[in-house]
């Protein structure tokens, strides 16, 4: 982490980042692959909040998010790339509820998350291991203990709508072993942004669709409990 010389250029970018002009630009869903740190064409800044828009095109279909009633901040944008980590590479920051993603030539793609219970207790470098499209929610034990829901699936709750993992996760391994710490959707837009009493990372719907593309099997994750700015 960084010391105390490093403060006043920690304020600075992060009064430069607050400062970005929010420009709209479309994007779809799938996103432009940068999983490798392909440069990018988008100027810094660019928000896109027209990537939020209904999906028909999966199993279950996703609603849209009503962009007017989130925060900006916690939209899907490019900015410059501040958590010093190579392209490529996935940093959550647990403590301002952002993820992002580096990219070639000096940027990141950031989105907002939630944080459950789960979401602050691991901290470290990872790998993403596995990735699964409506995948299999598996309660843990203290959570089917004091939640009569979550009780009705010991042996998991199937992919669907009403999964609290959403329609995408992506399961993160320490050593060769599963750290249990998990990126996914959610069934509660309203929880991005804020800290939940469970769940590990979630993100939009439709942000973990964005991000699932753009992310292979094996890419590096950084968890970080006290902030990258």
């Amino acid at each position: 982490m960084t010391n105390m010389s490093d403060s006043a250029g920690r304020m600075s970018r992060r009064a430069f980042v607050a400062g970005l002009p929010l420009f709209l630009a479309a994007c779809q869903t799938s996103g432009g692959g940068n999983s490798l740190g392909v440069a990018v064409s988008e100027p810094v800044g660019t928000v896109y909040a027209s990537g939020y828009g209904p999906i028909a095109s999966e199993p279950w279909p996703i609603a849209a998010i009503d962009t007017k009633r989130v925060d900006p901040r916690y939209l899907r944008q490019r900015v410059p790339n501040i958590t010093g980590e190579k392209p490529g590479v996935i940093v959550v920051d647990t403590a301002n509820k952002f993820l992002y993603l580096t990219e070639k030539g000096g940027t990141a793609m950031r989105y907002g998350v939630g944080v459950g219970r789960e979401g602050f207790a691991w901290s470290g470098r990872a790998v993403i291991d596995r990735k699964q499209e409506w995948p299999k929610w598996h309660p843990p034990k203290e959570m089917m203990e004091r939640d009569p829901e979550a009780a009705k699936w010991p042996e998991g709750m199937p992919g669907g709508i009403t999964n609290p993992l959403g329609p995408r996760a992506l399961y993160l391994a320490q050593n060769g072993k599963d750290t249990y710490f998990r990126i996914h959707g959610t069934t509660q837009p309203r929880s991005i942004g804020q800290a939940m009493s469970s769940g590990c990372i979630r993100l939009f719907n439709q942000d973990i669709i964005d991000l699932y593309n753009r992310v292979p099997i094996g890419t590096e994750v950084v968890v970080s409990q006290s902030g990258v700015a």
